[in-house]
């Protein structure tokens, strides 16, 4: 049952002022328990308690073992740390009246277009859940099922119900993580990764990074590698997409390590350490590190040979899949060939969902056009929209190419059905 002490006034006035030393006094005088007694439980001195009180930030490492003594619900720890907010008192399918116009939603959305940035008018309500989450409708035991679901969303392609299904599946999940179990975090976590790798999947890299950022906090709450390895990687392809290619290889490389040290004692942890190692070489790809990302794939490599064919947990890792970072390794390091060779080198049928085959495809329109080859760009892309049509439609790198393959090349085998696909047909007959 929910404590009404952290409803009242000095709480809420604690939790706003995101001053986790303060919060953690509170929760200790709310206990009746004295700086010493604190100390001696946690076995630290009582000038270090005292310390940690006086400090407006305080690490995870730090804050979750204290957050179990002093019986801190999950939802103030996220709400101090700034990963959660107070959730909002309107019912199912309503709206709270926006406070100023910066609040509306519909106000946000006509600033962004008039900004000249592409934002689904989906995306609206998905960018004001970030800020004030809506109450769940479901209860928290149906996390696994929605969080399936959205997955398998995503994987099949059909991405334009994604922000109300991850509205309401954060909602939910957050709600469960009220218990501080290292699960609960470590679900939030998981649906909040998902989250960020949707997001950037269409380029709105701003929510990803927001997205991702929680997903990162919540699993280091949970203390579980999977989810702090998972999380790592959604904020480093966040902050690739940024230019930010050092901080995102010190992400990646902090969250291998923090992997590696476990020593792999199950296969997901393998599965995760290997899926982090193909994030690394591509991110060192991008950074044009030929020698750094060579070395992590080809051990990314040798780490799956002992992984089984099909996706296991929560790392979606398996020898092909390594295989479809090598082309994009490959392609990133302006080696055309190379990545046309290893692509060919792998079949559809490796991979389970219409999403990363049509991946397979796209990866290898990229690597055909940037050798000048249009026909075989053409017959990619148009297999990529034959498994998932968002993979050619949905991501603006993609499309781009598509739409420039169309302008530049309208007599070659099979541009007049791509130019139908991405509707640019007007464009083709006027080159």
């Amino acid at each position: 049952m929910r404590d009404p002490f952290w409803d009242s006034p000095r709480a809420r006035q604690v939790i706003a002022r995101q001053h986790v030393g303060a919060l953690i006094q509170l929760a200790r005088e709310h206990h009746g328990m004295q700086q010493c007694e604190l100390a001696v439980r946690m076995g630290r001195s009582k000038s270090a308690v005292s310390r940690m009180e006086q400090r407006r930030a305080v690490s995870t490492d730090e804050l979750r073992p204290l957050a179990v003594e002093l019986s801190i619900p999950a939802w103030v720890i996220g709400a101090v740390l700034g990963l959660m907010y107070p959730r909002g008192s309107r019912v199912a399918g309503s709206r709270p009246a926006p406070a100023s116009q910066e609040d509306d939603p519909m106000r946000r959305r006509s600033l962004v277009t008039a900004a000249g940035l592409s934002v689904p008018a989906s995306l609206v309500s998905l960018d004001t859940a970030f800020a004030a989450m809506p109450s769940p409708k479901q209860p928290p035991s149906d996390v696994p099922r929605q969080l399936r679901r959205a997955q398998a969303l995503f994987d099949s392609g059909r991405l334009t119900r994604m922000p109300q299904v991850l509205e309401e599946l954060l909602a939910t999940a957050e709600a469960a993580a009220e218990d501080r179990t290292a699960a609960a975090c470590a679900q939030v976590s998981h649906c909040y990764t998902l989250a960020s790798h949707y997001l950037s999947k269409i380029a709105q890299y701003r929510l990803s990074g927001q997205a991702a950022d929680r997903a990162r906090t919540w699993a280091k709450l949970s203390g579980d590698p999977l989810a702090e390895g998972a999380s790592a990687r959604a904020l480093s392809i966040v902050l690739r997409h940024r230019d930010q290619a050092q901080d995102a290889t010190l992400v990646t490389r902090t969250a291998l390590n923090r992997i590696e040290a476990t020593g792999l004692p199950t296969p997901r942890l393998t599965a995760m350490y290997a899926q982090m190692l193909c994030t690394a070489a591509y991110t060192a790809a991008r950074a044009g590190d030929r020698d750094d990302a060579h070395g992590l794939i080809a051990e990314a490599g040798r780490s799956a040979r002992a992984l089984p064919a099909t996706p296991h947990g929560a790392a979606t890792i398996t020898p092909a899949a390594v295989g479809l970072y090598e082309v994009g390794v490959h392609w990133a390091l302006h080696d055309a060939g190379a990545a046309v060779e290893a692509g060919q080198r792998l079949h559809p049928t490796q991979f389970r969902s219409p999403e990363r085959r049509g991946r397979l495809h796209t990866d290898l329109a990229r690597a055909w056009w940037q050798w000048g080859r249009p026909e075989q760009t053409a017959e990619a892309l148009l297999s990529a929209a034959r498994e998932a049509r968002t993979e050619v439609l949905g991501r603006p790198s993609i499309r781009r190419i598509a739409v420039d393959l169309v302008r530049q090349h309208p007599q070659a085998p099979g541009v007049r059905d791509l130019s139908y696909l991405i509707g640019a047909r007007s464009t083709a007959r006027q080159m």
